[in-house]
């Protein structure tokens, strides 16, 4: 069996397991606590992080952008990368910016102060941080305001890879209860829509010893 070893609050292995689900490909979802450090695991990814991919030949693949370009190589009947050379450039640049730029201003910030710190025993969140991630946000997600206020989809007319790394970025926010829907409100009807999708319903049941997502999380409609 397929195997991906992951953490449940990790937006770089919430993506890939979007696209496995997506383009239906069964997996089995190990969790693992990457601070530990197994042995087992650093055996087979020196590297030491999530994702990580392992198909039932043995091949491992490592890293969310390089599953994610292999998933779309290997099984290409489920296409998310566009269809012309411009889609793609799209695609790519907006992946890059939501797992580059929106992970370091916005995402890192909460999860790893409220969620990592904790889980690791690193100890309490940093205000300072927490705060510029507050402020970071408000530009941030007019920007995907506007994206979704115009296209269809982020990257234009078809959905993509875009959609599900902002997907992934989101619902770990989301999940920790740090998104404040009001201010953009044509993002949360794309997210519904991302939420509606049969990939989505794993991420939906999601949950980590000492953090009650908001009632609305699980609700297709919020």
């Amino acid at each position: 069996m397929r195997t991906l070893y992951h953490h449940p609050v990790s937006p770089y292995c919430r993506k890939v397991r979007l696209v496995l689900g997506e383009k239906r490909l069964p997996f089995e979802p190990i969790i693992e606590r990457v601070w530990e450090e197994r042995p087992e695991f650093i055996a087979i990814n020196p590297g030491g992080e999530v994702p990580l991919l392992v198909e039932d030949n043995g091949l491992v693949v490592p890293d969310s952008h390089v599953i994610c370009e292999y998933l779309e190589e290997a099984y290409s009947d489920t296409p998310l990368m566009g269809r012309t050379l411009a889609e793609r450039v799209e695609v790519r640049r907006l992946v890059a910016w939501f797992d580059g730029h929106f992970a370091r201003e916005v995402t890192n910030r909460f999860v790893v102060e409220r969620v990592m710190k904790r889980l690791s025993g690193k100890g309490n969140p940093d205000g300072s941080v927490l705060r510029e991630g507050y402020a970071a946000m408000k530009p941030n997600l007019k920007y995907v305001n506007g994206l979704t206020e115009n296209r269809n989809w982020l990257a234009g007319n078809f959905l993509s890879l875009a959609d599900f790394a902002a997907a992934a970025h989101l619902s770990c926010l989301d999940f920790i209860g740090d998104i404040d829907w009001s201010r953009a409100p044509a993002v949360r009807d794309w997210y519904a829509r991302m939420k509606s999708r049969p990939c989505f319903r794993p991420l939906l049941v999601d949950r980590v010893s000492g953090i009650t997502p908001p009632d609305y999380y699980a609700n297709l409609d919020f």
